[in-house]
């Protein structure tokens, strides 16, 4: 009675898999659109070009819901027994996707409503703490699972790796403005830890190719690229004239959403496999 309770709730759920994976579509193509329209700079009364406040406020929401339903849609991972890559490794990257949205709200409260440059702030503190939450999570992951890659693997994870590490590096040569030694410092962190995710997010997809859970780690791995794109983007673009807004930082909403797929996908895969082993008990 229970299992045919539990079943005929979720058939008349809204919130089903494909639900919520087209919601998260459709929330990555607005935001799309967002930045595509309106990112354009007009003259201010100073003669010096910015973007209107309601449209950097804009950017900050699409971003902040974003991480924030990967995070709810990962800690529910977390709270289920039947998740195949630990409950463990969902509570890592949860924690991770809700520090990062206070960080992006502490972030845009700086910028918008301090009129400070966000260099350094008490968002960084969340931030810091979202790539040590996925850095966990992710290594957790590998280590529920044994890597054992081919040859021709390694060598896509060594290209990878070496490729994102060129551009981080070139890019740090780049920046014009000069940084605090606490800037500086969170700076590095900043771009060793996105290449790093990257390096595992890579490793983590060819491990579980073709496996039950491919699909969720594909779009781990997709969200793990996204924020390289926006991060290392955001490191080359920043200067004493900056402003969010631009449009490649839509990938900071890409990755949240990335995040949230991934977890539902895994969410469901690892039911319907309850649900199979159940069945062959019975049987």
């Amino acid at each position: 009675m229970g299992t045919s309770y539990e079943n005929s709730y979720r058939s008349k759920s809204i919130f089903t898999t494909g639900n919520i994976v087209l919601l998260g579509i459709g929330w990555a193509v607005l935001a799309l659109l967002y930045f595509l329209l309106f990112s354009a700079k007009v003259p201010g009364a100073n003669g010096i070009e910015t973007r209107a406040e309601w449209y950097v406020i804009g950017t900050n929401i699409f971003e902040a819901l974003a991480y924030l339903g990967a995070g709810i849609l990962c800690l529910r991972n977390w709270r289920s027994p039947q998740i195949v890559s630990g409950r463990n490794v969902w509570l890592a990257i949860g924690i991770g996707m809700l520090s990062y949205f206070l960080g992006g709200i502490f972030f845009g409260y700086t910028e918008i409503i301090l009129k400070e440059e966000p260099d350094v702030s008490i968002g960084d503190v969340f931030f810091v703490v979202t790539y040590l939450c996925l850095g966990t999570g992710m290594i957790l992951a590998a280590a529920h699972r044994r890597i054992n890659l081919e040859k021709w693997q390694w060598l896509i994870v060594l290209a990878i790796g070496v490729f994102g590490s060129l551009l981080a590096w070139w890019i740090s040569l780049q920046q014009s403005k000069e940084l605090e030694l606490l800037g500086t410092v969170l700076n590095w962190f900043y771009i060793v830890s996105d290449v790093a995710i990257l390096i595992i997010a890579t490793t983590l997809l060819l491990a579980f190719w073709g496996g039950k859970v491919a699909q969720s780690w594909r779009m781990i791995a997709a969200a793990a690229f996204s924020l390289y794109i926006a991060d290392m983007w955001f490191k080359y673009a920043q200067g004493p004239n900056y402003q969010s807004g631009e449009i490649l930082e839509v990938f900071w909403v890409f990755s949240g959403v990335l995040f949230g797929m991934g977890a539902v996908l895994e969410y469901d895969t690892s039911l319907s496999r309850s649900r199979r082993e159940r069945g062959r008990k019975r049987a």
